[in-house]
């Protein structure tokens, strides 16, 4: 699936539970999944060990919103061996990032990115897509400032989409795709803003 698939094509596979991922980054086509068991890290659960308190307090690393999405998402695909993120998939992101509804968290050493995430927003929900990191710690103070952001904000749902020991150790779960949707439906109906 590709051809005459657009932004608001995406965001309707968001909105009702599923996402696109391609096979390789060359890749024309992608096929839309959707798990049995979805990760979630809940805003009220986010777990930040004594060593990245600590971390957090002497770093200089920096983070800013939306300063440089098309960087944060070349790197996600680049820093990988194989990526799910295809050159179709980048462009459809950008539109949304366009659109005002994919954001990125970045993280700074001096001028040099090291870090960073993005994802997409609908009502109250973030869905988290792809990290990175070239420092140690970079993408976890991406997302401890993403879920502060968050809770600020006002979402109610961090979509990590799968449980990856990195995710579980800052307080993501698994819950079953019937329960996410359930938390999906509640999510869409808040009136949250991002910026």
């Amino acid at each position: 699936m590709s051809k005459g698939f657009g932004p608001n094509d995406l965001v309707n596979c968001y909105r009702r539970g599923v996402f696109p991922m391609a096979d390789s980054r060359e890749d024309d086509f992608f096929y839309l999944v959707e798990p049995k068991e979805r990760g979630i890290l809940p805003l009220d659960k986010l777990h930040i060990s004594r060593s990245m308190q600590k971390f957090r307090r002497k770093t200089d690393l920096k983070v800013t919103f939306n300063t440089d999405f098309s960087s944060v998402i070349q790197a996600c695909a680049d820093e990988r061996d194989d990526t799910w993120i295809s050159f179709g998939i980048e462009s459809l992101y950008t539109l949304l990032h366009r659109r005002g509804e994919a954001h990125s968290v970045e993280v700074w050493d001096a001028d040099v990115l090291v870090g960073g995430l993005y994802g997409v927003t609908q009502g109250g929900a973030f869905f988290g897509e792809s990290m990175f990191s070239r420092r140690t710690n970079a993408s976890k103070i991406a997302l401890i400032h993403l879920v502060e952001h968050l809770n600020d904000k006002n979402f109610s749902l961090l979509d990590t989409q799968f449980l990856t020991e990195h995710l579980a150790s800052l307080g993501a779960i698994e819950i079953p795709q019937s329960e996410y949707l359930e938390k999906l439906l509640s999510a869409l109906e808040i009136d949250a803003c991002f910026d």
